[in-house]
């Protein structure tokens, strides 16, 4: 394993285009070694195609690759230290489980021995210890995974490209699965960079997240930062529930923002923001932050609030949304764990007030 602060993979400036089309648009990060970190994006916004260039599957129209250091844009996947996990199966159906495990080392010539211990260790580490001689027709969608994910992790490379390695599974075992990948990651302390359209499975696994979309890179942070502390709008938007409202600043004050609504002014904290009077803005306020307040909860400035339309309650099982309607039309939800308490509360129709705790609210550049 190489030490945690080298750097496994740096993209620059990296772009890709089809004819007119540009799937990719000049692309920079870095991923340290033995990270997880997690392409996340909506369906088409370019993150297999960025998958791809890192493990050689397609050539870059612009900018590099390099892997520990090197570059490596234009050699094929099978110089470079990477082995991909795909999102089909893609098993040998004539082929038992470890004949499906061995196969890259059996191309490589590894003496049958050596082969055989190696296979045997890296069905043991994805929690299929004696399972050789099945067929793939005799396992779960999860146990095909896992000999898919034992068949690339045989190879010894460096850094495991995985192109939604969950989309198949149902929800319960994706869960499961994503646990199963974190283990196996932290294990044998490789680099992992996992693509996938699911917030809650990047969530869950990465050390560190990126956002794609229309081919670019929109921002990257640990799970935490994407979560609570999103810099773009479209992150709020795609991250967790987030109620997304837009306004008018009417002035700035230090590091707070406050924002004219046209029906309420609130005051948004803004550290560092380059705001000024007049500028049209956003702000974002997660679900589970808001809260049917009493107007006087903010006469001391400890929330923030608005007026509103009580519309109704939607019950979730573990949570339940209240949704209201703001004297602009929007409609926004807060998010409470349910309770008895719920059932009956508000009444369609009914004025409330709805507020959030100062400061929690996120003011978004663009």
């Amino acid at each position: 394993m190489r030490n945690s602060s080298d750097t496994a993979v740096e993209v620059v400036d990296l772009g890709k285009n089809y004819g007119t089309v540009k799937a990719l648009n000049a692309v920079s990060f870095t991923i340290d070694s033995g990270q997880y970190y997690a392409l996340l994006g909506p369906s088409g916004g370019g993150k297999t195609t960025l998958l791809r260039l890192i493990g050689g599957f397609i050539q870059p129209t612009a900018g590099q690759v390099l892997l520990h250091g090197e570059d490596v844009s234009h050699l094929p996947p099978n110089k470079r230290p990477t082995s991909m996990v795909f999102q089909s199966y893609a098993l040998f159906p004539h082929m038992n489980v470890e004949r499906n495990v061995a196969y890259g080392l059996k191309l490589r010539k590894v003496p049958a021995n050596e082969m055989r211990d190696k296979v045997d260790w890296m069905l043991s580490m994805v929690g299929l210890d004696g399972y050789n001689e099945r067929m793939p027709h005799e396992l779960s969608g999860g146990q095909q995974q896992r000999v898919q994910l034992a068949r690339s992790l045989v190879l010894d490379a460096d850094i495991l490209l995985l192109d939604e390695p969950l989309a198949a599974l149902d929800a319960k075992l994706r869960k499961d699965m994503c646990l199963e990948l974190k283990r196996i990651q932290e294990k044998v302390g490789i680099t992992f960079i996992h693509v996938t359209h699911n917030q809650e499975e990047a969530l869950t696994v990465a050390d560190r997240i990126a956002i794609i979309a229309d081919g670019d890179l929109i921002e990257q942070g640990t799970a935490r930062d994407i979560y609570e502390t999103p810099r773009k709008r479209f992150t709020a938007g795609f991250i967790g529930d987030n109620n997304v409202l837009g306004g008018i600043v009417a002035g700035v004050s230090g590091e707070r923002v406050t924002v004219d609504l046209d029906f309420a002014k609130v005051d948004i904290a803004a550290p560092g923001t380059t705001a000024a009077a007049g500028d049209q803005v956003s702000f974002s306020v997660r679900s589970e932050l808001l809260r049917m307040v009493d107007p006087g909860q903010t006469a001391d400035g400890a929330w923030q609030s608005v007026p509103a339309t009580y519309l109704e309650t939607i019950y979730l099982g573990l949570t339940t949304s209240h949704l209201v309607r703001l004297p602009d039309g929007s409609e926004v939800a807060a998010r409470f764990v349910s309770s008895e308490d719920d059932i009956g509360s508000f009444e369609t129709g009914q004025a409330v007030t709805i507020g959030w705790p100062s400061g929690r609210a996120r003011l978004h550049v663009s």
